[in-house]
């Protein structure tokens, strides 16, 4: 019987085995260096921190800025308030800039802000009490410009009278609107002068009135008010306007009008003075420190807040005041707005 076998296969036959393959061992990773910033990136930071200085320094030093170029540190003393708005600006490009060092200086501007006008926002007055009438506590004092234009004269004289001070100073009266304040104003006020566009009405004798030449028109009065504890000089005055164009802060007329007024006060013999209106600067621009250098203003010493008074619609500088000597400011508080440009001022006086 025949049989077959199978040989047994060779090597060269055979399938050769595939090798498995070798694992590269991984390649460490460095964790990833922080990048440096280069000056170029710096700068934007200490850009902003040198505006948090300048503007630190302009509040700190606002009263030395020069007056000679196109009157600009009058114009920074007038929105010297306003100033305090580059804190937030600042505040906001430092977080935007991610920059440490603007956000730290940025801290010297708030802290000179708030040294200047912190005691602006609290309310320092204790007595707003209305007039005195006879009962000798006191004046009541109120000051408006009720503007030329008003389309209400009628309406502001009741309001005005609603306030009842003892004395109203009013000025930019005008040959129409004269007539109506004195008729609306005759039962609450029994004494009154006018002289030109400015007018003193009062609850107690007015003597010795006079104008005060501080233009070559009547802009500004004066008159003795015999109250209950004795007599006091109640000036009313409206200073010359300023205007902001491309010649500067034009303030020529309006400085003039003030060293003049300043000449009244200081020849005023009665110990106890005030002085109302409109100056159309504030209290804190140097070029009027003729005036307020001889002077209080009622709103520092016992207001709440700034007192702003224009434009009445959304008033942002105190132009219109109530300045003292001899007497002692309890309150001082601005008035709603009537159908003036101006908001009208009172103030609260003890003697």
């Amino acid at each position: 019987m025949l049989t077959t076998e199978e040989e047994p296969s060779t090597g060269a036959d055979a399938p050769t085995p595939t090798p498995a393959p070798i694992k590269a061992a991984p390649t460490p990773t460095r964790p990833k260096a922080t990048p440096t910033p280069t000056s170029t990136q710096r700068a934007p930071g200490r850009l902003l921190a040198l505006a948090a200085l300048l503007s630190a320094a302009l509040m700190a030093l606002h009263a030395h800025l020069p007056n000679t170029a196109l009157n600009l540190g009058s114009l920074f003393q007038t929105l010297l308030p306003w100033t305090g708005l580059a804190v937030p600006a600042l505040l906001a490009l430092a977080a935007v800039r991610r920059s440490r060092l603007a956000a730290i200086a940025v801290l010297a501007p708030a802290l000179v802000w708030a040294t200047l006008f912190g005691p602006a926002l609290t309310d320092k007055g204790n007595d707003k009490g209305t007039g005195t009438g006879a009962t000798g506590h006191g004046l009541t004092v109120l000051s408006h410009n009720v503007d030329e234009a008003n389309p209400d004269p009628a309406g502001t004289a009741r309001a005005l009278a609603g306030a009842k001070a003892d004395v109203l100073a009013l000025v930019e009266l005008s040959e129409e609107s004269t007539p109506v304040y004195e008729r609306e104003l005759a039962a609450a006020y029994p004494h009154h002068a006018v002289l030109g566009g400015v007018g003193l009405w009062s609850r107690h004798r007015l003597t010795a009135v006079a104008e005060v030449e501080i233009m070559p028109w009547t802009r500004a009065m004066r008159a003795t008010a015999a109250t209950p504890e004795g007599p006091v000089a109640v000036y009313a005055a409206h200073l010359a306007s300023v205007r902001v164009s491309g010649a500067g802060f034009t303030t020529a007329r309006r400085n003039e009008a003030a060293r003049a007024l300043a000449s009244a006060v200081r020849a005023e013999p009665a110990p106890r003075v005030v002085v109302l209106g409109d100056f159309n600067g504030t209290y804190q621009d140097r070029a009027l420190a003729p005036v307020t250098s001889q002077l209080r203003s009622a709103q520092r010493e016992a207001g709440d807040g700034f007192g702003f008074t224009y434009p009445a619609g959304f008033p942002v500088v105190r132009i219109d005041d109530v300045l003292v000597k001899g007497m002692d400011p309890r309150a001082s508080w601005t008035l709603p707005a009537t159908g003036s440009d101006h908001r009208p001022v009172a103030a609260r006086l003890r003697f």
